[in-house]
């Protein structure tokens, strides 16, 4: 039987097909691919860019335009005997219909602007005044450097409008950990960028997290947790020193950090957060220094609002790296602006040679509202025993060398008495107390205490003529005929020991008449 012949098997269709065409197929699927892709990305485009720019639009709020006039006043630079320190000012925020003491609205702001350039005012930037800290050197015969503490969106929407206008400068203390946050009321980096853009700002250390109060005691009661150790309810104590170091030091670097990310300036200067200092608060004794010193390494000054001493822009405060700034509040008025500022800048004693004759420039520490210098001059005060008064403290912070010559009358018995201080406000301020039968002679150390330096029989006279002559580490005294040289401190620098002159009258005799200084002359030198 034959064989049946094989059934021939057909190709199939797939085999059949030539290779040439599987990476067709891949070409055309890619090229729906791409096309969807470039379809979708078209659609999306608007929504994006809308999305965007809102984005935008919310981070960088309009600018209201500052108020009207006074922009093309011509500045009005007053002679001046020498150049002025740099008087600090402090602002907050910034925005119309202010309620908080703090805030200050747009026109009031323009108007105190206007009055600073009227008067001859040039705004420094954080540069100049750092250099002038550094050298002493003054860049303008008069000038004022601006700082807003906290960073608020105020200060783009209202104030740059009118730096703008007014073509000054002004340093933001930025709280980093805050910008962005708690919108509207703090500024956004965005804004921060603008700003810096323009060239009227530069941003300045506020701390990062650290503008807050926290208990500070077992009593719950509250102070700056920058400048206190933190109660720790847990274990029932306070934080250790090295604990609070680790927890300060952590947050300026969080800070830093935040203006390195931004591309923004390494701050030069810091602010304390409600103006509390070491000294105010629970850090006591050596711990004290723990704060100063982590701030000094980072920056070449600190400021604050108040000050146990005064300490304006100037060499003492250079020496004590910390410089006091003038409040400006919401009550403030051109008029009180201009005024303040002008008891701020820095004088000579040949600007005051006879300073009984101002009366308006004298300050009366811890006695009644209305106090004079009648007081001084024979009058005295119906219920004290004692009556002080500071010529100029803040304008004559820097003093060194002077003479102060005076005379006194009125001097009877034991009871009554008349001093004059020289190098007020300053680290070793020496004190001339004189009665009718004797003399003593004073040092206040930086720590408050006082010491004895010298004392001296007079001849027995209801009046005396005192003269003083202040030198960097010396005080020479001379009450009629008797004089003598006080020696201060080795380490009593010229910046620790300026200052300027107090007075004081003192009645511990009931009914008897108040001693009173019926001449004071100031001059400059020491010879």
């Amino acid at each position: 039987m034959t064989p049946r012949p094989a059934r021939p098997v057909r190709p199939s269709t797939a085999s059949a097909r030539p290779a040439s065409k599987a990476p067709g197929r891949l070409r055309r699927a890619l090229t729906r691919t791409v096309l969807g892709t470039l379809a979708a990305a078209v659609v999306a485009t608007p929504f994006v860019a809308t999305w965007s720019y809102d984005a935008h639009r919310r981070a960088v709020s309009e600018q209201a335009p500052a108020p009207a006039g006074g922009s093309d006043a011509r500045p009005r630079t007053p002679a001046a005997r020498h150049p002025s320190a740099p008087v600090v000012l402090a602002y907050h925020d910034v925005a119309p219909h202010p309620h908080s003491r703090y805030t200050v609205s747009p026109e009031r702001l323009d108007a105190q602007l206007s009055a600073l350039r009227a008067t001859g005012h040039r705004a420094l930037s954080t540069e100049e005044f750092v250099r002038y800290l550094a050298t002493g050197r003054p860049p303008a015969p008069r000038s004022v450097y601006l700082t807003f503490d906290d960073g608020t969106r105020g200060l783009w929407a209202y104030a740059d409008p009118i730096l703008a206008k007014h073509r000054m400068k002004a340093a933001t203390y930025l709280i980093t950990g805050m910008v962005g946050t708690r919108r509207p009321y703090y500024l956004t980096w965005p804004e921060v960028h603008r700003m810096a853009g323009s060239g009227r700002w530069d941003f300045q250390a506020h701390t990062h997290d650290g503008h807050h109060r926290a208990a500070v005691d077992a009593s719950g009661r509250h102070g700056s947790v920058l400048a206190n150790r933190l109660w720790r309810p847990g274990p029932g104590r306070l934080e250790t020193e090295a604990e609070y170091r680790r927890r300060v030091e952590a947050d300026l670097d969080r800070s830093a950090r935040a203006f390195a990310h931004q591309g923004l300036p390494a701050p030069r200067l810091f602010a304390y957060p409600f103006s509390e200092t070491g000294a105010r608060t629970n850090l006591a004794g050596r711990n004290t220094s723990v704060l100063e010193r982590l701030l000094r390494a980072r920056y070449a000054a600190t400021l604050t609002n108040t000050t146990p001493r005064p300490l304006p822009a100037g060499p003492r405060a250079a020496a004590a790296g910390q410089v006091r700034r003038l409040e400006v509040l919401r009550s403030t008025t051109p008029e009180e602006l201009l005024r303040a500022v002008d008891a701020w800048a820095s004088s000579t004693p040949g600007d005051a040679p006879r300073p009984l004759r101002q009366p308006g420039g004298w300050e009366f520490p811890g006695s009644p509202p209305g106090t004079g210098l009648a007081a001084l001059t024979g009058l005295g005060s119906p219920h004290r025993t004692y009556v002080s008064a500071v010529h100029r403290p803040m304008s004559t912070a820097d003093w060194s060398s002077y003479r102060v010559t005076a005379r006194a009358d009125g001097l009877r018995g034991t009871g009554t008495g008349v001093s004059v201080e020289v190098g007020h406000g300053g680290g070793y301020p020496c004190t001339l107390t004189v009665g009718a039968r004797g003399l003593r002679v004073t040092l206040r150390r930086p720590d408050g205490e006082r010491r004895a330096l010298a004392t001296r029989r007079l001849a027995p006279s209801a009046a005396h003529r005192l003269t003083l002559r202040t030198a960097p580490g010396t005080v020479r005294v001379t009450v009629d005929t008797t004089s003598f040289v006080v020696r201060l401190p080795e380490r009593a620098t010229a910046a620790r020991t300026s200052g300027g002159i107090a007075l004081g009258v003192r009645n511990e005799s009931p009914g008897t008449p108040w001693p009173r200084f019926t001449s004071l002359r100031v001059s400059p030198g020491s010879t």
